[in-house]
């Protein structure tokens, strides 16, 4: 097949022969030139899609991110309350203890009950500020202020602490210190120090002080302390002696029976033998004896002591 091409540049017309290769080399080039153009198309909007979504994906990650600061920061937020949760309760078990170790010191120095009331807050008042109050502290803030608030208990338990050894003490030295009489009921029948011997009518050293009174009523004890000796002793009958602590010493002579024996803890006041007349006697008393540092002094001071 003959095709003529006539151009303008060209003084005369082109004629080109086409062969059947020829012919079907240009039926193949037609439908490839459209394919082409179409993928070209395609990659060229293909770019351009993804260019346009990209985009959203940055926006996908920084909230990802912003989602796990958010988590953080709650996860942190958590743990400080978790940490004040057993800060508060571990505060509160001191105040409880503080409060108890209060009331008892109340009830050891005797003092009003309405001078210190452990069972309500202390009274507290004042006229109104006119500033305005500062803005709330800040978590970590708050929890070194109870830091600090939880030191200053500690420091107030210890001094509680040793204000109840001191009223501790003060009280054991009141119980075991001999004050009083050694009977409920009966007379002083003989004073310390030089008297007419009952039984020989010579001048002689009395070292402790009688007191008459029924036979078989309580003998008692002027102090606290630990029984030293329960049983006879020449001229004394059946005696009991008892250590007080502290230097002091006091006896019980003439008993009709012993309630103690040695080695027992005794109370102030506590019966510790019957009023009798055994041993070198003339009748049912007590000869009551006060030894200070292994010296026997006059027990009417300490009789009178107790008024």
């Amino acid at each position: 097949m003959n095709v003529i091409v006539l151009l303008k540049n060209l003084k005369r017309p082109v004629k080109v022969h086409l062969g059947p290769v020829r012919i079907g080399m240009l039926a193949v080039a037609g439908l490839l030139l459209p394919a082409s153009l179409a993928g070209y198309l395609g990659f060229t909007w293909g770019n351009d899609y993804a260019h346009e979504h990209a985009i959203p994906s940055e926006w996908m990650s920084e909230v990802e991110r912003q989602r796990g600061e958010v988590e953080s920061a709650r996860h942190i937020a958590q743990e400080n309350l978790n940490a004040l949760a057993s800060r508060m309760g571990a505060m509160q078990a001191q105040v409880i203890r503080l409060d108890a170790l209060g009331r008892r010191l109340v009830d050891l120095a005797g003092l009003e009950q309405g001078e210190f009331d452990f069972e309500n807050p202390p009274a507290q008042g004042g006229p109104e500020e006119s500033t305005p109050l500062a803005s709330p502290p800040e978590i970590p803030d708050f929890l070194r202020s109870l830091d600090g608030l939880s030191r200053q208990i500690d420091d107030r338990q210890q001094q509680l602490s040793v204000l109840e050894s001191w009223f501790l003490n003060r009280n054991l030295r009141t119980e075991t210190f001999p004050a009083g009489r050694p009977v409920e009921k009966g007379w002083v029948s003989s004073y310390f120090g030089l008297r007419s011997d009952p039984f020989t009518g010579r001048r002689a050293h009395h070292h402790g002080i009688d007191i008459a009174g029924r036979k078989g009523s309580p003998v008692i004890a002027v102090g606290a302390g630990v029984v030293i000796w329960s049983g006879e002793r020449s001229g004394y009958g059946r005696m009991v002696e008892v250590n007080h602590g502290n230097g002091y010493v006091t006896r019980y002579a003439h008993n009709q029976e012993n309630t103690v024996q040695v080695g027992d803890t005794v109370a102030k006041g506590q019966t510790i033998a019957l009023m009798g007349s055994s041993g070198r006697s003339t009748g049912p008393h007590v000869h009551f004896e006060v030894l200070r540092n292994n010296r026997v002094v006059d027990p009417m001071k300490y009789l009178r002591a107790a008024r």
